[in-house]
């Protein structure tokens, strides 16, 4: 797993059904069944959990299934449902777009579209009389600026300045039904008019919307936000590391990816708060929504958190000839030393020797990690967590939790770490990619935790507020002293 990236968010699939692209799904479909059962490294754990019959099954309902589809999107669909019999995550499935036939005039934008017709003049005089409903007023998320009402129904959002896209003023962005009390579901559309459902609908302080991962700014009218919700803001919205002084006891250490890209950032962010770190009773480290990366993202953080040797699980590579076309693709790499190259030379030869076969490319099953040094401060560590985390981010949290001073506060973790190492295909009719993984831990079976998660060690129920948590993970350690 070192030095490899990946991430959670692969369970999710980017392609655009707006597109309507012919495709011989059969044929797709028996490339990906076929590749996958080859190379995917927790292909044959999976069968051994739910066992041959119900592999059967769930392939002759699938084989019957495509044969009927003849849209590519559909087909990327049907693909999907089919990989999920084998685990939650760590698979994606993506159209690979014709440039020369998706254009913008491709795009289902037309004069039948919902729209909802006043203007922003119109609308700001509306906005000024009388009390309004929570969620109305003008919003912005770019590149749109976005008019919310309340309808019947709940709330719709329509078109004032669609930007650079093709949306255009007047229609209908998205919708929002009350389901009960202070609860929502909706459809949010995106720039190719595709509907996207929406699961987390919550109102932030005055001025912000949060729909799943979509944040709405308020414009008009504007009000005023509390300390609290400013500061969770700027954690749960940096697309980038940050270091928060939240109070005179408690720095918040907020990293929304172990991304390999972020690293450089990560340990200059961690040198240069150093002193205040070390000084400090609590440190809270939020990675809500952290979906995973690169191991050697996290490995300045350690150092904080450590009180005793960490044990690291390692794991096996299923040697395939696919598979380890990945290692003679690293060769390739003009930044390799003649050292480097002559390592993987080596691990190449031993996965080459071995196909078919899992290979521990170590010397070891398990690693312990020794560090000289145990910091006094801080007293005690704090790690935010949610069900977005996955992978590295869970990989991070094994570590983490071998320390006496760390506790972990949320929810479960989604659980998509034992079977890892993404690695990609293209079909022979060159339309869809496929990633399945590569390697398989070995925590399986008595520690593992695809499908399960890590647990915290403090549940926030739903009645605590995100925003809230910080403060609830300070307040535990006072109490705690």
């Amino acid at each position: 797993m070192k030095q490899i990236l990946f991430s959670f968010l692969v369970v999710i699939v980017s392609y655009s059904g707006a597109f309507a692209q012919n495709c011989n799904c059969e044929e797709n479909f028996k490339w990906v069944k076929k590749t996958f059962e080859e190379n995917d490294a927790g292909f044959h754990y999976a069968l051994s959990i739910k066992g041959e019959e119900a592999y059967k099954k769930h392939n002759e309902l699938y084989e019957s299934k495509v044969k009927e589809i003849t849209d590519l999107g559909e087909c990327a669909d049907a693909i999907y449902d089919w990989l999920t019999f084998f685990r939650k995550g760590h698979f994606y499935i993506d159209i690979i777009q014709n440039s020369n036939e998706v254009t913008e005039t491709t795009i289902n934008n037309n004069e039948n579209w919902e729209k909802y017709p006043i203007t922003e003049e119109e609308f700001n005089k509306y906005l000024s009389k009388g009390k309004l409903e929570p969620f109305e007023g003008i919003w912005k998320t770019d590149p749109y600026k976005i008019g919310v009402i309340k309808t019947k129904s709940g709330y719709t959002g329509f078109i004032l300045d669609g930007g650079n896209t093709p949306w255009q003023k007047y229609e209908v962005k998205f919708k929002l039904d009350v389901t009960k009390p202070n609860k929502y579901e909706g459809t949010f559309y995106l720039r190719n008019y595709n509907g996207y459902k929406l699961n987390d609908i919550i109102q932030l302080g005055e001025n912000t919307l949060q729909f799943d991962g979509i944040f709405l700014e308020r414009e008009t009218p504007r009000f005023k936000d509390t300390k609290q919700i400013k500061s969770y803001l700027e954690l749960i919205k940096a697309d980038k590391p940050l270091v928060q002084q939240y109070s005179d006891s408690t720095i918040v250490l907020r990293i929304p990816s172990f991304s390999h890209s972020f690293k450089r950032e990560i340990d200059s962010l961690i040198a240069a708060n150093h002193n205040k770190i070390i000084s400090t009773a609590n440190l809270i480290i939020d990675i809500r929504n952290n979906g995973g990366g690169s191991d050697g993202s996290y490995s300045e953080i350690i150092p904080y958190l450590y009180t005793n040797p960490i044990r690291i699980v390692g794991m096996e590579l299923l040697s395939t000839p696919l598979n380890n076309k990945r290692m003679e693709s690293y060769m390739d790499n003009p930044d390799l030393t003649k050292e480097d190259k002559k390592e993987l030379q080596k691990s190449l030869k031993v996965l080459n020797d071995n196909l078919g076969k899992f290979v521990n490319l170590g010397d070891k099953k398990v690693y312990i990690q020794e560090l000289d040094t145990v910091y006094s401060y801080p007293k005690n560590v704090g790690i935010l967590i949610n069900k977005g985390n996955g992978s590295t981010s869970e990989q991070f949290l094994l570590a983490a939790k071998q320390s006496s001073k760390t506790k972990l506060f949320g929810t479960t973790t989604a659980g998509v770490l034992d079977i890892s190492n993404m690695y990609y295909a293209i079909s022979p009719l060159g339309d869809l990619k496929l990633g399945y993984c590569l390697s398989k831990s070995y925590r399986i079976p008595d520690m593992a935790i695809d499908g399960k998660g890590i647990l915290p060690d403090y549940y926030l129920d739903n009645e605590i507020p995100q925003s809230e948590w910080v403060q609830y993970a300070q307040d535990s350690f006072s109490r705690n002293k």
